[in-house]
């Protein structure tokens, strides 16, 4: 299939997303097209990327002063700690804001990189390098940025857009299994939020995506993609619509945050298990009718995920949750606020919850 291009056009910033195979040995050629240079590149690279497509990078990057920071990207990582001494990097080699920071691994260091750039001057000039298909359907769009710190996930960070991203799809063939689930996840909330079309499409195919098979995958890339470049372009700032992107993510940051951020679960299982939850609450609320909740149920059934919230959590683990719940970001009343689904491409962002409704519900789950 012949690259794709995503144009994505907010108040902030205008730039474009590349979708497609062999894409890395293109860099200099795609730099070109969109008019992006810089004298100093600083590279941060997620240490477990096979060293094959490193080199690559470095001689496509065309500049010839280049540094490189490996870092080891996981939560417990995502941290200040982290973003000083990426910092005291730029420092001592005198970036300065017409040069440029590459983020070339997951979503954590694409978070960690676009945080690091938002920052540093007051903002330099930032191109994002999703290697995980979590990353590149999700993360990688739309300039959320943030770390991790003890009250809980991404609660520091900043809006800041890339100047260009690279979606390689080459890059997902060293995954494993459990990477590609992870990434599923927001492919899956993303065709909720669309429509049924989006979801059958997925339903249909759901083997061949988690295979990496062609088209399948490219499409549903591609779809996830656009879902998030409309929601993002008509609220940039997450004041009102870009709010249900978070469906699922209220119950799956609370489940990251009361494990520690271990490895025993990543953040695409935590956000199946958070929309199964959703799911289930949206319907003990009757705001979904049964086919339709028993159509994504069964869809949720059949992906081959270990984890279940009955297996990870137990009743002593439900006040520390619903605690993480309460530190939400989208919290502005006493109440927790949870996004729901009442159909396909109707989620509702409005709900509001005591923590005692929120406790009782997930220790009845807790029971199944």
């Amino acid at each position: 299939m012949k690259a794709q291009q995503i144009k994505i056009n907010t108040k902030s910033k205008k730039y474009s997303i590349f979708i497609g195979s062999k894409l890395i040995s293109k860099l200099d050629k795609i730099l070109i097209s969109q008019k992006i240079s810089f004298p100093k590149v600083m590279m941060v690279i997620d240490k477990n990327i096979p060293s094959k497509f490193k080199s690559i990078l470095i001689k496509k990057l065309n500049s010839k002063f280049v540094k490189k920071y490996i870092f080891i990207a996981n939560e417990r990582n995502k941290n200040q700690k982290n973003v000083d001494l990426i910092h005291n990097i730029l420092f001592k080699n005198r970036f300065n804001r017409d040069d440029c920071i590459v983020a070339f691994g997951g979503g954590i260091t694409g978070d960690v990189v676009g945080y690091c750039a938002s920052i540093y001057k007051r903002g330099i000039k930032f191109i994002n390098i999703p290697t995980t298909l979590l990353s590149q359907v999700d993360s990688s769009i739309g300039g959320k940025t943030g770390i991790n710190n003890s009250y809980g996930k991404n609660l520091l960070g900043s809006f800041y857009q890339p100047n260009l991203v690279i979606s390689d799809t080459d890059l997902l063939k060293s995954l494993n299994s459990r990477e590609i689930i992870c990434g599923y996840a927001e492919i899956l909330k993303s065709s909720l939020l669309d429509s049924i079309k989006k979801f059958k499409y997925l339903d249909n195919n759901l083997n061949s995506i988690l295979k990496l098979k062609q088209p399948f995958i490219e499409n549903a890339i591609l779809n996830s993609c656009n879902l998030k470049k409309m929601v993002v372009q008509k609220d940039e700032d997450e004041k009102n619509l870009r709010k249900i992107l978070n469906l699922g993510h209220t119950f799956a940051h609370a489940f990251e945050s009361c494990l520690g951020f271990s490895s025993k679960l990543n953040h695409g299982e935590a956000v199946i298990i958070g929309i199964t939850i959703a799911l289930e609450f949206s319907y003990q609320r009757r705001l979904i009718k049964n086919k339709t909740y028993n159509f994504i149920k069964k869809h949720l059934e059949r992906i081959p995920l270990k984890k279940k919230f009955t297996n990870i959590f137990n009743k002593k683990d439900v006040s520390k949750i619903i605690s993480f719940m309460k530190s939400d970001k989208k919290n502005t009343t006493k109440k927790i606020n949870i996004i729901l689904i009442k159909d396909f491409g109707k989620i509702k962002t409005n709900y509001q919850f005591d923590q005692n409704t929120l406790k009782q519900f997930l220790i009845s789950e807790l029971k199944k």
